[in-house]
């Protein structure tokens, strides 16, 4: 059964072969998945109801590219007239009287959405275990995180829920998931794909993607997301290409650098090793494996950690209990419910990084911290520039680690912090980057291998994976039915 959802197209045949019509078949697919959810808890809620609907909307066209097919999307991206949380008690009830950019694309091409997947609240996570609504559990073992902060987006892919979905990444949110869960995930150029409609993290740092089980689905949703939005102030005015043309084309003498730095970092031997064959793989490929250095990657983590917090900082302040979620009830005037409602809306985690940015961007600590760390920034990003000067794509791990248990970090939060500190410095460069199988670690769980390019080089990505996925059987190993 679970073959059926093992890509776009295998989906497609077996629904061109299902003689009762999507309506029929999406309410199979919202009960199957329901059930496998009460294990995996990758989703917020799984309405059927909604589902069922929305495929009797699309039996009327019978058109797109993703016709019918179950999408998930991550609990940050607006659907209008549908509960979007952020999975916080502070937007408790909020329902967005729009759709965004992205899921105006989706539509177009007949998707069927799955919306409400689990993630950290407001993003803020690399466990996927801060939501409000409780955590969700990677597919290949109940009892380890599935990564964050789109832990739930990778979870429903990998546990056979949906057959692709949609996540953010600010710092590795999409790729990171994918790595511990065994599946694709693609944070495409910043300004590449829309952020209308996304609920904001950090505005700087924030991106849409794709997250699928092989290389092939995740081209074919780049293309239909990407593109320019004169909705979106820091949408990029560029054609998109057709990244589905790539995946065939041979990658001899394609130059890939292997950063000194990155392998200097700790991380578990197993996942060293798993990267070391990945390597040779593309050797043997004809690859032209390149040393290379990124000297001011060290400062990424640190970087990060001051401008992510100030821009959530920021972009969280709206919530106040005014205008739309939580209000408390036990306010006795307009500036205790401003702190109630806020005291009790926002998770710990949440709380941590507003004290953290209020604090970056406070009077006679701004230039200190904030805007030294903009600076460092634009070194990290010359590192980039530099590198892809003399080679076309940077080879990396995707995580240190492969999925841990879950509360093993919660109480130390640098540790699960520097759970990202291999994706965390192509958000501050705004460069592309995709995460693909590559083995098995200890405990049989999955280790990732990350992929960076130059901005808008996402066909040198797409093309050195869907090579090096061609070529190795990794992206076969799939969790499994979990229901």
């Amino acid at each position: 059964m679970n073959d059926i959802l093992s890509s776009i197209n295998e989906f497609k045949k077996w629904l061109g072969e299902y003689s009762e019509g999507l309506p029929s078949a999406a309410e199979f697919l919202a009960e199957r998945a329901k059930k496998i959810d009460e294990k995996l808890k990758a989703f917020i809620r799984i309405d059927e109801e909604s589902i069922i609907q929305r495929a009797s909307l699309l039996e009327e066209e019978k058109t797109g590219k993703v016709w019918g097919v179950p999408i998930g999307i991550k609990n940050n991206m607006c659907i209008t007239d549908t509960l979007t949380t952020c999975a916080s008690h502070v937007l408790d009830g909020f329902k967005p009287p729009y759709n965004a950019t992205v899921i105006e694309k989706l539509l177009k091409e007949g998707a069927l959405l799955f919306d409400g997947a689990n993630m950290d609240e407001f993003a803020f996570g690399s466990s996927c275990e801060t939501s409000y609504y409780g955590p969700t559990k990677n597919p290949w073992d109940l009892e380890r995180i599935p990564g964050g902060s789109s832990g739930g987006s990778a979870a429903s892919v990998a546990g056979g829920e949906v057959v692709a979905a949609l996540g953010s990444d600010t710092g590795g949110s999409i790729r990171q998931p994918a790595s511990l869960c065994g599946v694709v995930g693609f944070k495409p150029t910043y300004g590449r794909v829309s952020r209308y409609g996304l609920i904001a993290f950090a505005s700087s740092l924030d991106q849409i993607g794709p997250i699928t089980r092989n290389v092939s689905d995740c081209a074919l949703l780049l293309e239909i997301i990407s593109g320019y939005d004169r909705k979106d102030s820091t949408s990029v005015n560029r054609s998109v290409p057709k990244y589905t043309k790539e995946l065939d084309k041979e990658i001899k003498g394609l130059r890939i650098g292997i950063p000194e730095e990155y392998f200097a970092l700790g991380m578990d031997e197993d996942v060293k090793i798993r990267i070391e064959e990945a390597i040779k793989v593309f050797r043997d490929l004809g690859a032209e494996i390149i040393d290379v250095s990124l000297p001011n990657t060290k400062y990424a983590v640190s970087c990060y950690y001051i401008i992510a917090p100030a821009e959530a900082s920021s972009n969280l302040a709206r919530y106040d209990g005014v205008h739309y979620g939580h209000r408390s009830s036990d306010a006795k005037d307009l500036i205790d419910m401003y702190i109630a409602s806020r005291n009790e809306g926002f998770g710990a985690e949440a709380k941590r990084r507003i004290l953290l940015g209020t604090y970056s961007l406070s009077s006679g600590y701004y230039e200190a911290y904030y805007l030294k760390a903009q600076k460092v920034r634009t070194r990290i990003s010359d590192d980039f520039r530099n590198v892809f000067e003399t080679c076309d794509c940077i080879l990396t791990p995707t995580s240190p680690t492969t999925a841990f248990k879950a509360g093993e970090r919660m109480e130390d939060p640098l540790t699960m912090y520097l759970s990202d500190i291999f994706t965390i410095p192509a958000n501050m460069a705004g460069i592309p980057a995709i995460s693909v199988p590559c083995g098995m670690g200890k405990g049989s769980l999955p280790v990732g291998l990350q992929l960076m390019a130059a901005p808008f080089g996402e066909e040198v990505l797409i093309k050195a994976a869907h090579a090096f996925e061609r070529n190795t059987e990794h992206h076969k190993a799939f969790s499994g039915d979990q229901g």
